[in-house]
């Protein structure tokens, strides 16, 4: 092999040892984000004695922390909390205020800048209804979450549909956020 062929290999070699960890790493860190979008609460609210049938959307916002670990090429891996507030939906005059805490384990698969994710966690939830009936309920129970994200350097767009299956009623929440990772 002459020399110049073993310099190449060398520096090719050199170069991807270099690059791999950095890719594999590239996205790891803590990142905060919100977002704002649709959210819809669906369900029979029971109160004991009554109960009535609910179907409303409002005008939804989420906070966001988490930690992409950043350890496997091509797989991202974080865990992820937020805040919920999913507006007031009102249905036969009846308007529901429900906000919820939620913890998740975030996995995905990142093609460059663009990637899907799917999200598996359990939300710790409030609701109140402001009319006659006095309804208030609270619980932990599931959430479920898939999406699409776009990364510019530390930024990051997301789109993505979330679920909530409560005691009191289904929630749900289709939502774009910005995301920045430090």
């Amino acid at each position: 092999m002459s020399k110049s062929r073993l310099l190449a290999a060398g520096t090719i070699l050199l170069a991807a040892l270099v690059s791999a960890p950095a890719f594999a790493g590239g996205d790891s860190g803590f990142y905060l984000g919100a977002g704002v979008g649709q959210g819809s609460v669906d369900g029979d609210l029971n109160d004991g004695d009554d109960g009535f049938s609910f179907d409303g959307d409002d005008t939804a916002y989420k906070l966001i922390a988490g930690y992409n670990f950043g350890i496997i090429p091509l797989i991202g891996l974080a865990a992820e909390v937020e805040y919920v507030d999913f507006g007031k939906p009102e249905d036969g005059g009846a308007e529901l205020d429900v906000s919820a805490f939620a913890a998740f384990g975030v996995v995905g698969v990142n093609l460059g800048p663009i990637g899907v994710f799917g999200k598996l966690g359990v939300a710790s939830w409030d609701a109140d209804v402001s009319n006659d009936s006095g309804f208030s309920d609270d619980g932990t129970d599931p959430a479920y979450g898939i999406g699409a994200r776009f990364q510019i350097a530390s930024f990051q767009i997301r789109a993505e549909y979330e679920y909530f299956d409560l005691d009191a009623a289904d929630a749900d929440l289709l939502s774009a956020s910005l995301l920045y990772t430090f």
